[in-house]
C-alpha cells in the first residue's frame, strides 16, 4: 500500500493546515495543505466538509458508489484545551439521498487532530477490506480482511492491542459492513457518528477502520490559554454542569416520557396513559446505580457519561464499562417501545454500539415493527415466531439481533422504517415515522415548535441537534415564551440554527456550550489561531455553512418543503395527543416554516437561497451553479 510521510513540524495553532486524501481504489494517499482562508471561512468539522463535498462529489453520485466521498473532520477547537471534543462525518447520504452528516464525541477527533491532521477524505472503493493507520506523519492502508465481520467494540479492542492503548479507532460494525442505511461510525467503546447512514458509506468503500496513534498531548496549550480556560470554567452555569455530570442526558428520561417531550408507542401514545411506569427508567434511581464511574469524551470539562459495572442479569449480559445510555437511546427503545427494564435498555444500547446502529433509527424501526404487528400487517410467520408485543424487552432484544445479523424480518428492518414500510406494504406506510427517509429524534415538536422546522427543513431531516436557542451568546433573538405561539419564531430559529453550525464546525459539544459563556467564542477561536474575529464574523460563518449545506441538498434534487411529515408529529391527527400535556396541540406548520425560510432569504416553496444571499455570504460560485 502507498505510504505518505511528511515533515513532523506542526504549527501550534487550532488547526494543522493539513488534510489527507485517500483513494481507496488505487491505494494512493496524498497530503493537502489548504490556505488559511479555508479555516477562517469554514472553521472545521462539517464546515470544511461541506466545502469539500460541494467541490469534489459529482452531481448525482451514487451514495453507495465509489464517487461518493466519506469525510472525517475535526472541529477547529478539537484537540485544544478550549472545549473541543467533537468531530464530524460528511457524505452524500444513502438514507435520504442528499446532504449527509453525523456528529460524534469520544476521543477520535482529538487524536486525529493531535496526529497532525484536520481531516481525512476517502474516495473510491478498496478491492478488499482495509483500514487506515495514522502514526503521526506516517499514514498507510493495511489489510483488514481478518477484521471484516467483527463487532465494533471488539474490533476496536483488537486494534488497540495491535497498535497500543494510545490508539484511537473509528470503525464500523456488521451493520455498516452489510450497508444498513441506519448504521453509523463508532469510536471510543461505543460513541457513534450515528445519523445519515454514514456507516453504510464506509462499508461500501470496504473501509473497516481508521486508527490514529500519536504521542502529542494537546494543541496550543500555552500558559495564557490555560489561564483563560480556568476563568471560563469558573463561569460555567454550575447547576447545569453538575446535572449533566451526575446524570448525563439520561437524567431527563422519566420526566420527558411524562411531560410530552418523548414520543411514546411509535408517536401514537401518551406517556401518562401508555407508559405510567416511566420512573422505572429514571436516570438517577435506576440507571446510575448500575454505573461504576463517570466518563467524559476527550478532555471534556463536563464528563456527562458513565460506564457500568458488569451486568448481573443473564438475559441482558452487558460487560463492565458499557456506556450509560444517552437520552435518545433510552427514549427510542424505552418510551417508544414501552420497555421499562433498565438492564434491557443498557444492553440494547450496548448492542447498537457493537453492531454499529444509530440508536434513534434502530429503536424507532422496532417501534414501527411492533405497531405493524399489532395491526396484523406483520405476523409470527414473518417474525420467525417472535411475539412483537409492546413492552417486551426480550422481543426488542431479539429483533435487534435479527437486524444486526440481517436475518428474517431483520433483513427488512435493517434499512430503517421508510425502506421497510415499502417492502412490507399492506398499509405499513402509515406507521412509518420518518421525515425524508430518516427516523425522527426523541423530542416532540408540539412541545418545542422549532423542532418541527428543523426536522423538516434542515438538509439532514429529523435531527434535534441542529437547533439550540443559546441565551448567553447574546445574538439570538428571543422566541415567544408560549410554545403555542407560532408567529415570530423565524429570526430566532435562523440565529439558533446558525449558532449550532458554529458550535459543530468549531468542534464544541452542545451540552458544554449550554453551561459555558458562549459570548467568549470569538476569544476562544482567536486564541488558538491568531485571528481577530468578532461575533459578527463568526455568526456569518454559521450562515455560510447553512447556505452551503442547503445548496448541496438542492443540487442533488432535494426539496425539504416537499418532505412528508407524519401527522402524529404535528397534531393534525390526535392519536398521540388525545389527552395529557399535549392534548389539543396542533402546530401551524405553514407559519413556522415560511417565517424561518423568509428569515433565511430562502424561497418558501423550494428552500433555494436567493442569489443575493449566496453572494452576500461569500458563495458566488454556488450561486452560479444553482442559478445556471
Amino acid at each position: 500500500m502507498t505510504t505518505a510521510a511528511q515533515s513532523s513540524t506542526l504549527a501550534e495553532k487550532g488547526y494543522n493546515g493539513k488534510l489527507l486524501n485517500v483513494n481507496l481504489s488505487t491505494g494512493e494517499i496524498t497530503v493537502e495543505r489548504p490556505d488559511e482562508s479555508l479555516y477562517r471561512k469554514y472553521l472545521g468539522g462539517y464546515g470544511i466538509g461541506a466545502r469539500m463535498m460541494w467541490d469534489r462529489v459529482p452531481v448525482g453520485a451514487d451514495p453507495l458508489g465509489p464517487e461518493n466521498m466519506l469525510g472525517m473532520f475535526a472541529g477547529l477547537l478539537t484537540g485544544t484545551p478550549l472545549f473541543g471534543q467533537r468531530w464530524q462525518v460528511v457524505c452524500k447520504s444513502p438514507l435520504t439521498g442528499g446532504w449527509g452528516d453525523a456528529n460524534c464525541g469520544g476521543d477520535f477527533g482529538g487524536l486525529l487532530k493531535l496526529s497532525g491532521w484536520d481531516g481525512i477524505m476517502f474516495h473510491g472503493k478498496a478491492e478488499k477490506p482495509v483500514y487506515l493507520l495514522i502514526e503521526d506523519d506516517k499514514v498507510e492502508l493495511r489489510d483488514a480482511s481478518d477484521q471484516w465481520g467483527q463487532l465494533a467494540i471488539d474490533n476496536e479492542m483488537m486494534l488497540k492491542e495491535r497498535h497500543g492503548k494510545k490508539a484511537s479507532v473509528a470503525n464500523i460494525g456488521p451493520a455498516g459492513e452489510t450497508l444498513s442505511l441506519i448504521s453509523g461510525i463508532c469510536n471510543d467503546h461505543g460513541r457513534l457518528a450515528a445519523r445519515s447512514g454514514v456507516g453504510a458509506v464506509m462499508g461500501s468503500k470496504n473501509l473497516k477502520a481508521v486508527v490514529a496513534v500519536t504521542d502529542r498531548k494537546v494543541i496550543a496549550q500555552t500558559p495564557e490559554i490555560i489561564k483563560m480556560l480556568r476563568a471560563n470554567l469558573d463561569d460555567f452555569v454550575k447547576p447545569l454542569k453538575d446535572f449533566f455530570h451526575t446524570f448525563g442526558t439520561t437524567g431527563i428520561t422519566a420526566m420527558s416520557a411524562l411531560n410530552g417531550d418523548s414520543p411514546v408507542k411509535n408517536w401514537g401514545g401518551v406517556g401518562i396513559v401508555d407508559f405510567p411506569n416511566a420512573q422505572q427508567i429514571d436516570g438517577g434511581s435506576t440507571i446510575n446505580p448500575k454505573m461504576e464511574k463517570s466518563y467524559g469524551c476527550w478532555r471534556c470539562p463536563m464528563a456527562c457519561g458513565a460506564e457500568s459495572v458488569e451486568s448481573q442479569n443473564e438475559k441482558y449480559p452487558y460487560p463492565r464499562h458499557t456506556h450509560r445510555p444517552e437520552y435518545e437511546a433510552m427514549a427510542s427503545f424505552g418510551t417508544m417501545n414501552l420497555v421499562a427494564d433498565p438492564d434491557a435498555l443498557i444492553y440494547l444500547n450496548h448492542l447498537c454500539n457493537q453492531y454499529g446502529f444509530d440508536v434513534i433509527s434502530a429503536g424507532s424501526t422496532i417501534s414501527f415493527a411492533m405497531e405493524c404487528y399489532e395491526a396484523g400487517i406483520l405476523t409470527k410467520e414473518d417474525t420467525d415466531g417472535l411475539d412483537l408485543a409492546w413492552g417486551s424487552p426480550d422481543a426488542v432484544v431479539q429483533l435487534l439481533h435479527m437486524m444486526g445479523q440481517r436475518r428474517s424480518i431483520g433483513a427488512v428492518l435493517a434499512d430503517g422504517v421508510k425502506m421497510a414500510s415499502e417492502k412490507i406494504g399492506h398499509g405499513a406506510e402509515q406507521y412509518a415515522m420518518h421525515i425524508g427517509g430518516q427516523e425522527v429524534a426523541m423530542h416532540d415538536p408540539k412541545l418545542q415548535p422549532e423542532y418541527h422546522t428543523t426536522y423538516r427543513l434542515d438538509p439532514t431531516p429529523g435531527r434535534h441537534t441542529q437547533y439550540e436557542g443559546n441565551k448567553r451568546l447574546g445574538r439570538i433573538p428571543a422566541a415567544p415564551a408560549d410554545p403555542k405561539v407560532y408567529e415570530g419564531r423565524g429570526e430566532h430559529h435562523k440565529g439558533a440554527s446558525e449558532y449550532m453550525h458554529v458550535v459543530n464546525a468549531g468542534g464544541m459539544c452542545q451540552f458544554v456550550m449550554m453551561a459555558a459563556n458562549t459570548s467568549n467564542i470569538p476569544t476562544w477561536f482567536n486564541a488558538v489561531t491568531g485571528w481577530d474575529m468578532d461575533l459578527d464574523e463568526i455568526m456569518g460563518i454559521g450562515e455560510r455553512i447553512a447556505n452551503l449545506r442547503m445548496a448541496y441538498e438542492l443540487r442533488e434534487g432535494g426539496n425539504p418543503r416537499q418532505r412528508a411529515v407524519p401527522t402524529r408529529m404535528t397534531g393534525e391527527t390526535t392519536e398521540g395527543t388525545h389527552t395529557g400535556p399535549l392534548a389539543g396541540v396542533k402546530l401551524d406548520t405553514e407559519l413556522l416554516e415560511t417565517d424561518f425560510l423568509r428569515a433565511c432569504d430562502w424561497d418558501v416553496e423550494t428552500c433555494k437561497p436567493s442569489r443575493a444571499k449566496l453572494e452576500a455570504v461569500g458563495l458566488p460560485e454556488v450561486a452560479e451553479a444553482l442559478y445556471a
